[in-house]
């Protein structure tokens, strides 16, 4: 049986990078973006490897691709050469007293809240230290960190695929869904709806709706349909400053993020929030390769943000009104 290797097999970065990267994200289309690579010569770099190595490394399915046992092989292999290939160029990096650059990409809410004042304590430590911020969604910033384009990601942790990751998840905060309704719409201890003066119930009963993942759109609509039967979609946003704009606006109520409301540590001018206990978990994580966990001055960057995380003050959140309480009780699956 012929060795390949006897023939000069040699695997260089970019191969093993190919590999790494359709092992982890969810398509093949999705790895090819991540690589600056069109999809056909994707397929057309990993053929010629399975044929240099001598052993299938994927199997193909219909839109994704699944390691084989030699490619979980290779891939395992992989990310160790590319940690330590990582770690040696920000060695390098660090000698002859140059500037370095740390990229960050978030989403809005936590880019806008939490990272300014976690850069603001860590400048004023490492000031020779500049940053490169990305605000997006949860998508680019994974396609971000895997095409080694920003350091430090900052998502929610359940508004994507955990087999997706590839990453060391550092816990910052829960940001909890709360409702979000105009200031002229007080609905404290209101017990019923009809209680509420006529353009304040067209109003309450004007949901403007997210583009969510299937699972917390499922739920958004349970809870608009036990507590408000008669509410009516007016929009859909796929921002939920968008959406809290609209709500300032008053043309309607929606769900949001506490986070999303706030301006520093207080609520946004032009809206209130009410604790709905909708159920659905928002933990705001900071993503990042494993090597950098423990790594100057990325390492030192994350310790800041937990503690800035952790010192965020509590948003002005109001009980549910009772007339919404009593059709949805924490928990409830309907």
């Amino acid at each position: 049986m012929t060795n390949k290797n006897d023939d000069g097999l040699r695997l260089t970065l970019h191969q093993m990078r190919i590999v790494w990267a359709v092992a982890h994200a969810e398509t093949v289309s999705r790895a090819a973006k991540q690589l600056g690579l069109s999809q056909p010569s994707l397929s057309q770099q990993i053929a010629k490897l399975e044929a240099s190595v001598g052993h299938q490394i994927f199997v193909r399915g219909a839109k994704s691709m699944t390691l084989t046992e030699i490619g979980a092989f290779l891939v395992e292999r992989s990310e160790h050469v590319m940690r330590e290939m990582q770690a040696l160029e920000d060695a390098l990096g660090s000698f002859g007293g140059g500037s370095r650059t740390i990229g960050i990409a978030g989403i809005s809410s936590p880019i806008r809240v939490l990272l300014p004042p976690a850069l603001s304590q860590f400048h004023r430590l490492h000031p020779e230290v500049g940053f490169d911020v990305h605000e997006s969604t949860p998508a680019d910033v994974l396609t971000m960190l895997y095409a080694r384009r920003a350091h430090i990601g900052i998502i929610a942790a359940s508004s994507i695929a955990q087999a997706s990751i590839g990453f060391v998840q550092v816990p910052l905060l829960d940001d909890p869904y709360v409702l979000v309704v105009p200031t002229d719409l007080d609905l404290d201890g209101v017990a019923s709806e009809n209680h509420l003066e006529p353009d304040q119930q067209t109003i309450l009963n004007s949901a403007i709706h997210f583009v969510y993942g299937t699972q917390h759109q499922k739920r958004i609509d349970e809870w608009f349909a036990a507590t408000l039967p008669n509410h009516r979609r007016t929009a859909r946003c796929r921002s939920f400053e968008v959406a809290v704009s609209m709500v300032r606006a008053g043309l309607g109520v929606c769900m949001a993020p506490a986070l999303s409301c706030f301006s520093g540590n207080t609520v946004i001018n032009g809206v209130r929030l009410y604790d709905v206990a909708l159920g659905i978990p928002r933990p705001l994580v900071a993503l990042v390769p494993s090597q950098y966990r423990q790594l100057a001055p990325y390492s030192a960057l994350i310790d800041t943000l937990q503690t800035v995380a952790s010192a965020q003050e509590k948003p002005e959140i109001a009980p549910a009104p009772p007339f919404l309480s009593q059709r949805w009780s924490p928990g409830a699956r309907r």
